[in-house]
């Protein structure tokens, strides 16, 4: 029944149930899920891993991966908190030089795979450790105090209640990736990129440009989460968003893009990653162990990446 909706409607619909029904029985178990205070505060941690897997989902529906993502963020805190605080970097230039840094390792990601005709699988999860490894140099085990001027901007208190910068931004970010992807000749020519790689070349598409721009932008989105992350937390660490990786990747796979390339939408990513958060805080507030979450959202990962390859095969028939 499931999949004559999913051909019906389109694949995100699945994730769409899936929330509503997590939605509800979480708000059965716990009537908080139903004050809106305490969902914009939950939903807030999860603002970083909105803005990264804005970008992942243009990189799968490329036909590629990025591993690298939750490094580059937490390497991009490293050497801006290392900037302000060793050799006196005004603050505000954090803001600026932040998503600068994060593109420029991204685009290292996107030469080595265009250029150098390596699989981004391999050369994501090797900048994936080279990246975390810089970090953990730069910092060592300790915590580096984020600039106090920068500290809690995420979060604007106003008359009784607050603005939530990471939120609006994410769905501004929302709005335009959308509008990217299904208006523009680029947003074609990436679909075209991971529906028949050879084919988009011989047709005239610079793919070899495409893959540094898309490796590139999504070192951006890295940069941009460092900050929100850095404001947050009001640290950086070297081991920031360890693991979230898993969280962004099951949301775009979830939220109906193929992870073979050439399918994919922004609805279904950003309805997907709704999924993963009131999951998370679901099992969270009843008590389950996080390993146990990272387990579920594995088991998530696995049965969204099965059920695509079941529908792709079901297409070519």
């Amino acid at each position: 029944m499931i999949t004559r909706i999913r051909s019906r409607f389109g694949p995100e619909i699945v994730a769409v149930v899936l929330l509503i029904l997590a939605f509800g029985f979480s708000a059965f178990r716990e009537p908080r899920f139903l004050d809106a205070e305490y969902l914009f505060d939950r939903s807030t941690l999860y603002m970083e891993a909105g803005i990264l897997a804005l970008s992942m989902t243009f990189v799968i529906i490329a036909g590629h991966i990025d591993l690298s993502v939750t490094s580059i963020l937490a390497l991009v805190g490293a050497i801006c908190t290392t900037l302000v605080s060793k050799y006196g970097l005004p603050p505000a230039a954090m803001i600026i030089i932040a998503p600068v840094v994060g593109g420029a390792l991204g685009a290292l990601n996107g030469l080595l795979v265009s250029k150098g005709k390596l699989p981004s699988l391999v050369v994501t999860l090797a900048t994936m450790a080279l990246f975390r490894g810089v970090a953990q140099i730069l910092l060592g085990d300790h915590s580096l105090p984020m600039p106090k001027e920068l500290v809690g901007i995420h979060k604007i208190q106003l008359p009784g209640t607050y603005f939530h910068v990471p939120m609006v931004l994410l769905a501004i970010l929302a709005v335009i990736a959308a509008g990217v992807l299904h208006r523009t000749v680029w947003g074609r020519w990436v679909t075209a990129l991971g529906t028949n790689a050879e084919a988009a070349r011989h047709a005239g598409i610079p793919t070899g440009k495409i893959l540094i721009q898309l490796f590139t932008l999504s070192g951006v989105a890295a940069g941009i989460g460092s900050m929100l992350m850095l404001s947050r937390l009001g640290v950086a660490r070297f081991d920031h968003a360890r693991g979230l990786e898993l969280d962004v990747i099951t949301a775009v796979v979830l939220g109906g893009a193929s992870i073979f390339g050439g399918r994919g939408t922004v609805f279904g990513t950003i309805t997907a990653l709704g999924l993963v958060g009131v999951v998370q805080t679901g099992m969270g507030v009843a008590g389950v162990k996080a390993e146990v979450q990272v387990a579920v959202i594995g088991l998530l990962l696995i049965v969204s990446v099965l059920f695509s390859n079941f529908t792709a095969r079901k297409r070519g028939r």
